[in-house]
């Protein structure tokens, strides 16, 4: 059984049907990625899988279980976390309380633990720790924004565009963060503007056009279809 089961999901706002009917499966351990053009359903399909929208039709499943109706905070406490496009930190909370606030529905006692985690993933956040979120450049924002969802201690991590607006050394050190976090255990969906470097990372991907899957295969399959190669990798 898939981790993450996603079928003839069909999602959308208003009048606008943004995902029509797709199904996507993440494996345990794997980095999965969606990769498609602006206004493809991309960001659309995270959202619903994480309840921030509610689907129209279709099903989701999280470790067998569906999770389609429920709230984020109860979707977060099945140990799924999603990190936004944008990255959504609390701008005027400080470094430590936007990670505290990641683990606002755990009961344990090894949050300290899974802090010092994070600050070995991401040491200049420990620098930073009492500096407010809004004051962080973009790098430290997204460091942060996945630190946060880091310390849900999720079995399943929803990336939302993690290299947007970064510069190149910046966007590498992102995807060395994403190597890590699935070295340390961790399952990814990621959805990601940068296809060569997804593709790089990916075990499987999805092509999404609008708002339909067009193609799907390994990362290097895809990377080396020559519809992929010339739509999203920039090559004649």
């Amino acid at each position: 059984m898939p981790l993450l089961s996603v079928s003839g999901l069909v999602a959308g706002y208003g009048a606008i049907t943004a995902v029509k009917g797709i199904d996507v499966e993440v494996e345990e351990g794997e980095i999965v990625t969606l990769i498609g053009s602006n206004g493809a359903g991309k960001s659309t399909t995270l959202r619903a899988i994480s309840g921030l929208i509610r689907p129209r039709a279709g099903a989701i499943t999280f470790k067998g279980a569906p999770i389609d109706r429920l709230p984020p905070h109860k979707i977060v406490a099945m140990g799924l976390s999603h990190v936004p496009e944008g990255r959504g930190v609390f701008a005027r909370l400080t470094v430590l309380e936007n990670l505290i606030m990641g683990a606002f529905q755990r009961k344990d006692r090894e949050v300290q633990s899974d802090l010092g985690k994070v600050y070995d993933l991401f040491p200049r956040l420990k620098e930073r720790l009492g500096q407010t979120g809004g004051t962080l450049s973009g790098g430290e924002q997204q460091m942060l924004a996945i630190g946060r969802a880091m310390m849900a201690r999720p079995r399943l991590l929803l990336m939302d565009e993690p290299s947007m607006g970064l510069s190149p050394l910046l966007v590498e050190a992102i995807f060395a963060t994403i190597r890590s976090i699935k070295a340390q255990g961790s399952t990814i969906l990621l959805v990601e503007q940068n296809a060569r470097m997804a593709l790089e990372v990916a075990d499987r991907a999805y092509v999404l056009e609008s708002g339909v899957i067009t193609l799907k295969g390994s990362g290097a399959e895809l990377a080396n279809d020559d519809s992929v190669r010339r739509a999203y990798l920039g090559e004649a």
